[in-house]
């Protein structure tokens, strides 16, 4: 019979899954295996079939209360055998944390309902052109550089997100090719951004702000970091449904929208305030 053994991966490992979401046509960063790995290093795991990896899922735990779903791949030569089930009960079932969130494509969210995961709302992808995005934004006044993160950015951030997640947003923010941005009025953070270049252009996530021209502010900041020749590279943000005013920037902005998503949770919907999520961080890790 053949063995297949489900384990938690190592960071090069990880590196394979991300390589098979660039295949699906996920378009991942350049950098992602080694931040997301870094954010729970036994939160990715691997199934693998006589020693070769076929399937791998992402369950990052944040803390007891919150956890993220993502990376669910099964290679095409051997799906529909059962695998793909298999580690995700697996992955499911060795979860501590009280909730789970995932963004599910359309095609499989029936298929997490089944799992107990409820609908909360819809994220929709958008894209513009670097150059076509530059050319509708306002200059940027009032941003300055994000090189660290600190404990007045962790706390601002866990307002509009499920979980503290120190340990990612050190990663994200110092990992190389990516550009943080940070907005601050009278010594408060009131946004923040984060532009990391991807295998198809470039992607802004998160890109969290208290008001609409705030988020203009980041937007044009962190497209005035990309090199004059990559004009014609696309851009993608990732905005949730709820936020009207994220919606009405991309009409305002000329953004095009290309994909959706559901964001779903296998217990209550966090209160979180999404009126200041313009951009969601990845559909990765929430």
């Amino acid at each position: 019979m053949s063995d297949y053994v489900i384990r938690p991966l190592t960071v090069d490992e990880v590196q394979k899954a991300v390589d098979w979401a660039g295949r699906e046509g996920w378009n991942p960063g350049h950098h992602d295996a080694r931040c997301f790995h870094g954010t729970d290093t036994r939160g990715f795991l691997g199934g693998f079939l006589d020693g070769e990896m076929i399937a791998s899922i992402s369950v990052v735990q944040y803390d007891d209360a919150f956890a993220f779903l993502g990376f669910y791949i099964v290679r095409p030569a051997f799906r529909g055998s059962g695998h793909g089930l298999k580690i995700w009960r697996y992955a499911l079932e060795n979860c501590k944390a009280g909730n789970i969130g995932l963004d599910g494509v359309v095609d499989q969210q029936h298929n997490y309902r089944s799992s107990g995961f409820s609908f909360a709302y819809n994220n929709y992808r958008f894209t513009a052109t670097v150059g076509k995005l530059q050319q509708a934004l306002p200059p940027s006044t009032g941003v300055e550089p994000l090189t660290a993160a600190s404990e007045a950015l962790f706390a601002y951030d866990r307002h509009l997100f499920p979980a503290r997640r120190d340990a990612f947003l050190q990663g994200w923010i110092s990992a190389p090719g990516h550009m943080s941005r940070v907005y601050s009025e009278d010594g408060q953070i009131k946004g923040y951004a984060t532009l990391r270049p991807c295998r198809t252009g470039y992607k802004i996530g998160p890109l969290f702000a208290d008001r609409e021209s705030i988020a203009q502010a980041l937007l044009a900041s962190l497209l005035e970091t990309v090199p004059a020749h990559h004009s014609q590279e696309a851009v993608f943000i990732d905005m949730p449904l709820p936020n009207t005013a994220a919606f009405a920037l991309a009409e305002k902005l000329g953004l095009e929208k290309v994909f959706e998503t559901a964001r779903m949770y296998s217990g209550r919907a966090p209160d979180i305030d999404l009126s200041r999520v313009f951009g969601v961080t990845s559909f990765e890790l929430g």
